[in-house]
Order: C-alpha cells, then sequence, then structure tokens
C-alpha cells in the first residue's frame, strides 16, 4: 500500500510547472480548440438551466440525456457505414448523413428527457414532494440509466467514428481554423440563439417564463403549467442531441455507458458559472469554462489538470458572486 502512495505522488519534474512561454506560444489554438470544446458544454448547461428555472431542480440525470443522443448518433452513422476512417463522401452526401445523425440524436435525448419527466419526477409533483426528494431522485434516475446502458452495451467504448476530415478554413493570427471547430461553433450558437429569442419572444417562451417566475399566478393566468414543464425538459434534450453530434465529432471514442457523467459535471458547472436559470449565462459560461480548462491544461504542463482549473476559477468567481456572472433568473427575463 505504501508503494502504491508513493508512485501516486509525482515526480520533480512532473509536479505544477506554470509554463507561461508554450501558454503564449499555444494561446490561439487553446482559445480556438477551448470555444469548440465551450460550445458544446453551453448546448449541455442550457438543459440545466432550463429545467433549474421552471421547476428550481437540479436534473442530474441530464448528463444521461446527453449520453443517450452519443448513441443515436453512434448508431446512425454506423448504419450508414461510417467507421474509425472517414468516408469518401461528397459534401452534399456528408451533410445529408450528419442532419440524420443529428435527427436521431435529437429524438434518443429528447425521448429519454420526456421519460425521466414522466417517470420520475411527475409523481412527485403530484405528491408535492420535498425539493430533497426531487434532488434524490434526479442522482437515482441518472444511475439507473447508467447501468442500463452497462447492461445493453458493456463497459467498453464504442468504436470510434470518423466522420469527416478536418479541413483548414482560414488563418487568425497564425492559426489554422478548420471546418470541425467551424461547424461546432457555429452551429452551436445559431442554436443557443434560436432558443434565446424563442424564450423570449414566442408564446410557449412566454409561459416558460411566466411558470419560472410564479407557477401559480402563472395557472390562473391560463398558463397549462404541466404543459410547459415538459416542453421545457424536451427542449433541453433537443439541446443535448445537438450536443451529442458534435461531440462525437469532436471526440469520436467517446460514446461509453458513464461517458457523459463528466461532461454533465462541467455542463452544470457552466450553467451555475453564468448563472443557473439564466439562458444567455449558460451560453456564457460554457464558453468560459471551456477557456480556462484549455489555457489551464497548457499553463501546467498536463491536461490532468483541465477539470481542476476549471473548478477552482467556478469557487473563485461564486465566492465574489453566488448567484453567477449572469445571475438573473429565467423568470425575470425580458422580452
Amino acid at each position: 500500500m505504501l508503494a502504491t502512495l508513493l508512485s501516486a505522488v509525482p515526480a520533480e519534474s512532473d509536479w505544477i510547472n506554470f509554463d507561461v512561454p508554450t501558454l503564449i506560444q499555444n494561446f490561439w489554438s487553446a482559445t480556438f480548440d477551448g470555444l469548440t470544446f465551450g460550445s458544446i458544454y453551453a448546448l449541455v448547461a442550457l438543459g440545466y438551466t432550463l429545467v433549474y428555472g421552471v421547476l428550481n431542480l437540479i436534473n442530474f440525470a441530464h448528463s444521461e440525456v446527453f449520453i443517450m443522443g452519443c448513441y443515436g448518433v453512434f448508431f446512425t452513422l454506423s448504419f450508414l457505414g461510417f467507421g474509425p476512417s472517414a468516408p469518401n463522401l461528397g459534401a452534399g452526401a456528408i451533410v445529408l448523413n450528419l442532419l440524420l445523425a443529428l435527427l436521431a440524436a435529437i429524438v434518443a435525448s429528447a425521448a429519454t428527457a420526456f421519460l425521466v419527466e414522466r417517470l420520475a419526477y411527475r409523481p412527485l409533483r403530484k405528491r408535492n414532494a420535498p425539493r430533497l426528494v426531487y434532488l434524490i431522485t434526479a442522482i437515482g434516475a441518472s444511475f439507473v440509466i447508467q447501468y442500463l446502458i452497462f447492461l445493453w452495451r458493456g463497459p467498453l467504448p464504442e468504436p470510434a467514428l470518423t466522420m469527416f476530415i478536418p479541413t483548414p478554413i482560414f488563418e487568425v493570427f497564425g492559426t489554422i481554423i478548420d471546418s470541425q471547430q467551424l461547424v461546432i461553433v457555429v452551429a452551436a450558437v445559431i442554436m443557443m440563439v434560436l432558443v434565446d429569442q424563442f424564450i423570449r419572444r414566442s408564446r410557449t417562451g412566454r409561459g416558460i417564463r411566466a411558470v419560472a417566475q410564479d407557477p401559480d399566478t402563472a395557472t390562473l393566468m391560463g398558463v397549462n403549467k404541466e404543459k410547459i414543464i415538459v416542453t421545457t425538459f424536451i427542449i433541453g434534450g433537443v439541446l443535448a442531441g445537438a450536443a451529442a453530434l458534435f461531440y462525437v465529432m469532436k471526440i469520436p471514442s467517446g460514446v461509453q455507458y458513464n461517458g457523459g457523467f463528466i461532461l454533465g459535471i462541467k455542463a452544470f458547472a457552466a450553467a451555475v458559472l453564468g448563472g443557473i436559470g439564466n439562458v444567455r449565462g449558460a451560453l456564457l459560461g460554457g464558453l468560459l469554462l471551456g477557456l480556462i480548462g484549455n489555457y489551464g491544461q497548457i499553463l501546467l504542463g498536463s491536461s490532468q489538470w483541465t477539470d481542476v482549473v476549471a473548478f477552482v476559477v467556478l469557487v473563485l468567481v461564486l465566492l465574489i458572486r453566488p448567484e453567477g456572472i449572469l445571475g438573473t433568473s429565467l423568470g425575470r427575463s425580458k422580452a
């Protein structure tokens, strides 16, 4: 046991090393890569934010909603003939296949989110269960889904799927921006803007904000609270499905029964950092978390520090501003 503990202590050469020159040298590549991961975090974080804004509960099963979308992507692309090597297809065919995979991921994630709400949370609402019961149920639902996938697919990651070979698009400050980074960031930002405008301007969005602000008064004004809650879960599932496509695009071998756990924790941290319950805060928090993690791993010389740095910064921000950077509740969002 002593030998094991000693082997876990890093050698002097492996200890913390503030490598500022390397960070400066790789600043722009780390920035664009951080924005890519941050866009994925932000899409998943929106699911946490929307549910919290409406129900004031943390849906810890949302990480499994996300990973079900990843399996939707995997099975669809496997059926279409994708494998470890990128297929020899034209741009139009690749776009069509990716849209089919996106549709499958959205259906898988949205269906999972719907079932979680129906089977886990709705019975508790009918019984006016305490908040602690919701929290325990959310954690339990997360583990149930996770280990159902384990029994179904086993402990090993699914084979890698490469959708396309990234090609250089343009150069910024000597750093090449490739097609993969551009697709993920642009598509994710467009989706988040659409959701933000939907919440602020549509009739259903006004219902969501009304329930978030005062569910009892919203019901008296004719808002169907149960319908709004289900819609909120489904919107979160749709966004998680889109994030699943981008995640598999970025990490081809990332589809695994517990693959959503760490990313879900990061997305939740992003929602808290930006101000949980605030749609734009989820976007800001996700992008910041992606950037901070990338800068940290280069500065400290190891990818193992990525999560540590991100969560340390999260704690420091919350010590100064406990409600998060954009700490306005969903119900108080203005159209």
